[in-house]
């Protein structure tokens, strides 16, 4: 459409100014035409005044000759006679032209009357040669051939033929130069016309076009104006000229990207600002729980100092007391070092959890783990306790077949030592434990079950962390259950949870039957 309106304007333009020259050729051509009509009407008229002087003074020497003799002036008679037929020939050449030109019509009579004018010519000239010719000596104004000639042949017949023909020739070119005079008065009026007519087509063509050629680019330039101001769901016309289909479909599309990108940039920070406020109350617990930590940890601290000083105390109190006595018997020595051995035993196993925990970090920690019959290694376990404690009934429940394990049989039966022994110390004595070992799915179930007081919700969550101890008086390093959660992540398996308040906690320790990595 675009290049279309160039060629619409173009072709117009082009037609006007073939129109414009077309006339000017026309005009150019018809002006031509008469200028040399009128110039073969001057010429004729020049001619008939150059033929009738010729002729005058042709008969004026002729008429020497009658008065001075036969041989006065023979030289210029035949010159003026050729003059005369020289004169006649071109009239009559003209003339020809002229009536070709014009048609017979215009020049009615022009061809005839010269025929005429030279017969006449022909019949003075004879006459005048047969009055010199008779010789007579009869005075001149007394001859009446003579008058008869020079009054009516040539003063009347051949002046009224000459003065006809210079007229009619005078007309002729009056008409040519009067056709000339309204051709150009047309050529005027026609250029006059075609300006009033060709100037405000080229105006009103000109703003047309540019028009035409300005607007979609008006539309453009402001359509991505808009968009760059930001708003972009405005979308440009698409129904522009063809030409800009490509570039409207283009920014239409672009604008619809920014307006995408807009709406999941705003999604984005949005989600962002969430993720933010919701890392931040993430910290914030973070924090509130490292607080907590560290009051736990200077807790330990000062319990695992107390619990250090203890044994120390007494280990030191023993040998002070021993070394001070003058006659020590041998079982004074062995009461002393059976103490001493006691808490030295104490705190080597208190150094042994710790050291266990260190190497966990580092991921030192050393497993032996070899095919085991985990049911037979918790009934063994369950024996001892209930030894140990023969007030508690210890209940277990396993599958019918033997369940098989690959684990390291030392570290699950540390395992094992510390969830009963948390059981039986948070629980009343006459409370039973319950064991429960399930199969499935090549995973190994193991859920140890006391009725004691329970543990808070507020508190579950930092049932495995280190030194956590909820009841300050209890005997134990607070260790335990972080030691459990270690040997079982260090089994590729998992140790969690479920308590309520007045009805006792559910340990669950889930470990894979087979190798993993």
């Amino acid at each position: 459409m675009y290049k279309h309106k160039l060629y619409l304007f173009g072709f117009i333009s082009a037609a006007v100014l073939i129109i414009a020259l077309a006339g000017v050729a026309v005009s150019a051509q018809i002006t031509k035409e008469n200028l040399r009509q009128s110039v073969t009407a001057q010429t004729l008229l020049s001619e008939h005044q150059m033929l009738s002087s010729i002729s005058y003074r042709l008969f004026k020497q002729l008429t020497d000759e009658l008065i001075f003799g036969r041989n006065a002036n023979q030289a210029l008679v035949r010159n003026k006679r050729q003059m005369i037929e020289e004169s006649l020939r071109v009239i009559r050449d003209l003339e020809v032209q002229q009536r070709e030109e014009l048609g017979p019509d215009v020049t009615q009579g022009s061809v005839e009357d010269t025929d005429e004018l030279e017969a006449l010519i022909g019949e003075i000239i004879t006459e005048f040669n047969e009055v010199i010719a008779l010789n007579d000596q009869t005075p001149l104004s007394q001859q009446e051939r003579l008058q008869q000639l020079l009054e009516y042949t040539i003063d009347n017949k051949f002046r009224e033929a000459i003065n006809a023909a210079v007229s009619r020739q005078s007309r002729m070119v009056s008409a040519t130069n009067a056709r000339i005079e309204a051709l150009n008065s047309a050529i005027v009026w026609f250029s006059v016309i075609l300006c009033l007519l060709v100037g405000p087509f080229i105006v009103f063509g000109c703003v047309w076009l540019f028009n035409q050629l300005y607007q979609p680019l008006t539309v453009i330039q402001s359509g991505t104006q808009v968009i760059a101001s930001g708003n972009y769901n405005f979308r440009l016309p698409e129904n522009l000229d063809r030409e800009f289909d490509s570039l409207v479909q283009s920014l239409n599309q672009m604008a619809q990207q920014l307006a995408e990108h807009a709406q999941q940039q705003d999604t984005m920070r949005t989600q962002l600002q969430y993720e933010v406020d919701q890392r931040t109350s993430e910290l914030t617990e973070a924090n509130k729980q490292l607080t907590l930590l560290d009051a736990r940890r200077k807790q330990f601290i000062a319990d695992i100092s107390h619990e250090l000083r203890t044994p120390l105390t007494i280990i030191r109190g023993e040998a002070q007391v021993t070394l001070r006595q003058n006659n020590p018997v041998i079982d004074d020595y062995r009461g002393a070092l059976q103490t001493v051995l006691d808490q030295v035993v104490s705190l080597s196993l208190l150094v042994d959890d710790l050291l266990l925990l260190a190497r966990a970090e580092i991921n030192q920690l050393r497993l032996y783990p070899d095919t085991i019959r985990v049911d037979a290694l918790i009934e063994n376990q369950l024996d001892h306790w209930q030894r140990k404690f023969p007030q508690r009934e210890f209940q277990f429940t396993r599958p019918e077949a033997e369940t098989r394990i690959y684990a390291d049989e030392q570290r699950l039966q540390q395992i094992l030592t510390v969830l009963l022994d948390n059981a039986t110390r948070y629980s009343p004595a006459d409370t039973p434990v319950d064991v429960t070992l399930t199969e499935k799915d090549k995973w190994v179930e193991l859920r140890v079950r006391d009725y004691g007081e329970g543990i808070s919700p507020s508190d579950v969550q930092y049932i495995f962390e280190r030194f956590v101890r909820f009841r300050p008086r209890t005997e134990g390093s607070g260790l335990g259950l972080s030691i459990a959660r270690v040997l079982v992540e260090a089994h590729h398996g998992d140790i969690q949870v479920e308590s309520e308040l007045g009805r006792g906690s559910v340990f669950i320790v889930k470990l894979p039957q087979e190798a993993v990595g």
